[in-house]
Order: C-alpha cells, then sequence, then structure tokens
C-alpha cells in the first residue's frame, strides 16, 4: 500500500511522545493501520490523510477527518449520526472532527501541525462548507491542548471519565470546536502565525498504489 513503509519509518524514528495517539510501529502494524483507515473511509467513517513534508518530500506523520455527521437529507426519526446519505466516498458533511494526529519527532516544532490543520480547515470550511470542526484531546495531553488553543479553537468542556486511554486508564477528554461563522477570524490568527514557506503539502490520502 501506498506510503506503508514512509509511515513505517516515520512512526518507529521517536516513538516518545506517542502516549496518547495511535502510531504505526512497523511495517506489519502500518499495513494495518492504513487497512483500517481505508475500510473507516470507504464506510463514510473518516478521511485520512499522510502528512508530506514539502522540503524533501517525506511522509512525517498522519492525521484525518472523522466523526463525520451528515444533517442533508431527510430527517428521520430516530437521527442515525454518522450516516451519509448517498455514496460515503462522495458525501459531504455538515459537521466534522480533525483528529488522530501524529507527527515523527524531528518534525515537531516546526510549524508542520499549524499548517495541516490549516490547510484542513480551510477545506472543511470553503469547500465543504460545513456548520462546525470539533477536536478532542486527552485532558492530560498539555501539548496537543496547547495547540488546539493557539489555532484559535473554543474548549467546549471537560467530559470527565470519557473513555480508556492507551495506557489503560479511564481519561478525561478536552472537547474544542471551531464553527463557521468563527472560521474567518480563526483563519486571520492562523495566517499570521505562517509567516514562513510552505513545510507541508495538501495531506495525501491513504490509498493504495
Amino acid at each position: 500500500m501506498r506510503h506503508a513503509e514512509a509511515l513505517a519509518r516515520a512512526g518507529g524514528a521517536d516513538r516518545s511522545a506517542y502516549a496518547f495517539t495511535p502510531v504505526p510501529d512497523g511495517l506489519e502494524s502500518a499495513l494495518d493501520y492504513i487497512a483500517r483507515a481505508l475500510a473507516d473511509q470507504a464506510a463514510g467513517r473518516c478521511l485520512p490523510f499522510a502528512l508530506v513534508s514539502t522540503a524533501d518530500e517525506r511522509v512525517i506523520g498522519s492525521t484525518r477527518f472523522l466523526e463525520l455527521d451528515y444533517w442533508r437529507g431527510p430527517l428521520v426519526w430516530p437521527p442515525v449520526p454518522g450516516m451519509p446519505h448517498g455514496d460515503p466516498l462522495t458525501a459531504v458533511p455538515d459537521a466534522a472532527e480533525i483528529g488522530n494526529t501524529w507527527i515523527a519527532g524531528d518534525a515537531r516544532g516546526t510549524g508542520i501541525n499549524t499548517e495541516a490543520k490549516y490547510l484542513m480547515l480551510r477545506h472543511a470550511f470553503e469547500a465543504w462548507g460545513v456548520r462546525r470542526i470539533t477536536m478532542r484531546a486527552d485532558a492530560r495531553n498539555t501539548r496537543s491542548r496547547i495547540a488546539i488553543e493557539r489555532l484559535g479553537a473554543t474548549c467546549e468542556g471537560i467530559r470527565r471519565a470519557h473513555s480508556r486511554g492507551l495506557d489503560g486508564a479511564v481519561r478525561d477528554t478536552a472537547f474544542y470546536s471551531i464553527l463557521d461563522e468563527e472560521w474567518p477570524t480563526v483563519r486571520d490568527i492562523i495566517e499570521l502565525r505562517l509567516s514562513t514557506p510552505r513545510q507541508v503539502r495538501v495531506p495525501q490520502d491513504l490509498l493504495p498504489a
């Protein structure tokens, strides 16, 4: 599959910061990671990407749209959240989450994450026309929470005892959101921070070669 070996290298370079996010470890793990992502994409549950540095065309991580929510089409009751009306591969969501993001250790702190988020937010609000983008982080993950807050997202609160973390502990989860009417202000905030040349291409989908 396309990007499998590169994702395995990126995920295995420095695993010290991967306590909160599933990251492939080795080629077999990367192949399974991609297969699961593509299965979820085919079902309309997510849209996964590989992150590629423009400096050396190196795959340095992954991110995705997930928790896709579709409000258009006939109103049904009880509602069936996350199910598109029509072909899942072409359906346009009304709300989505950006998450499952991880970046190789030597690419952290370079602004690549900010630029990747900007490209995805711009696509979500300006191409899809979504009403809301959600982001979340393990409440213990200070690095991710600071990064999300610096984008201009609003913290909606902490959901206590929300789920089990990768370490097996029951975790609290911090939820953030950006609404469509807030996007112009958030866009200006991010664009002010992106004063250096692009370091990441538009995220590349994890389609098989």
